[in-house]
């Protein structure tokens, strides 16, 4: 793995997470990938405060790149393009995306997870029909309640114009493709398992980096200006100007699949591709010393279990944080007895595939 940090990196390159942003800002993307969406001033995405980064950020700070992860996260910024992380589960696929979040500083991570049930629009806004009509059913009829009393009164009763917005929610994928000056981490969780038809309904948005939300484009002409909540929660309301949303700054796109099934060409001709390997003895000792903040003089204390988690991971797969668990349970002194080592291993590092004997 080494310790090289190449001059062009960004991601793990040198300085602090603002310098690496100008230096990533002042690289020309390719005349292809250049976006022009305009910002709103008075949307203000999650920063580097709260609940939220304290997660990211503390999952992100965890993860030990090798040489050919930091090689592709850069190509992947340079060119302004997604990210296609294969590998077994368990390698830390995911786990990627919080560590260029927490590198760059660039605030919570924007979870996309995918089903087989998933479409496009899932990703991109959340509209509330059926709680609309309900709404719109109940104003009737206080409205022809309110007519009734005003007409004894003498007065107009009082008929506020219904909006459409708090129906309406940016999605994960949508808040990501918001025009900022930065870009924000998207992840979208295991695509393998989509529907057939989702990666290339992704294919119109990668590549143009905006989209039409239909039910504002309708309704353009009478309220060309719509505030809408985001996957950041409510309170973080952004302008959406006659239903489009167009980025400025191409999000970091971060697509992890456990290899289930093959993309079609186009799809894959729109990625930067990354296959994540098994870790070595090396590389676990790396993950085991920085994930759990362990000394350097605690070797002997964990040496054992990453010897026993590679020869069990001979014979069928494991995750690496079977191994942090492992670990985690020696450092509280559980499983303590010299007899018990066996039954040890076998409880915590069952096999995902093959024999758990």
């Amino acid at each position: 793995m080494g310790n090289v940090v190449k001059d062009w990196w960004i991601y793990y390159g040198e300085g602090s997470p603002e310098e690496k942003l100008g230096r990533l800002a002042e690289i020309e993307p390719p005349p292809w990938r250049e976006f022009t969406g305009t910002p709103d001033p008075a949307y203000k995405p999650p920063g580097t405060e709260g609940t939220a980064w304290a997660k990211s950020k503390s999952r992100g700070s965890g993860y030990v790149p090798g040489e050919a992860e930091k090689d592709a996260v850069n190509t992947a910024l340079y060119l302004r393009r997604p990210l296609l992380v294969t590998g077994k589960p368990g390698v830390g696929k995911s786990t990627l995306a919080h560590s260029i979040a927490a590198d760059l500083a660039l605030g919570p991570v924007l979870h996309w997870p995918v089903t087989s049930r998933t479409t496009l629009r899932d990703g991109l806004y959340h509209y509330d029909a059926i709680g609309r009509l309900q709404d719109a059913n109940l104003f009737q009829n206080l409205h022809a309640g309110g007519t009734r009393r005003a007409r004894h009164r003498s007065r107009p009763p009082v008929t506020p114009e219904p909006s459409i917005a708090p129906y309406l929610r940016l999605g994960p994928l949508g808040t990501a493709l918001l025009p900022l000056d930065r870009p924000r981490v998207l992840l979208v969780d295991e695509i393998d398992k989509s529907d057939i038809d989702l990666p290339g309904d992704l294919l119109t948005i990668f590549e143009e980096g905006s989209f039409e939300i239909a039910e504002l484009a309708r309704i353009a002409a009478r309220q060309p200006h719509v505030r809408l909540g985001t996957e950041d929660g409510p309170e973080h309301e952004v302008l959406v100007e006659r239903g489009r949303v167009s980025c400025r700054a191409f999000p970091v796109v971060i697509l992890t699949s456990n290899g289930e099934r093959d993309f079609p060409p186009p799809f894959l001709r729109r990625c930067i591709r990354l296959h994540v390997e098994q870790p070595d003895k090396t590389m676990l000792e790396s993950i085991i010393r920085q994930r759990l903040a362990l000394p350097p003089d605690e070797g002997d204390m964990y040496e054992d279990l990453i010897d026993a988690f590679l020869d069990r991971g001979s014979a069928g797969d494991l995750a690496t944080d079977q191994l942090l668990n492992a670990v985690q349970l020696r450092l509280s002194n559980a499983w303590s007895h010299p007899g018990d080592w066996e039954q040890f291993v076998k409880t915590v590092m069952q096999r995902l595939t093959g024999p758990n004997t």
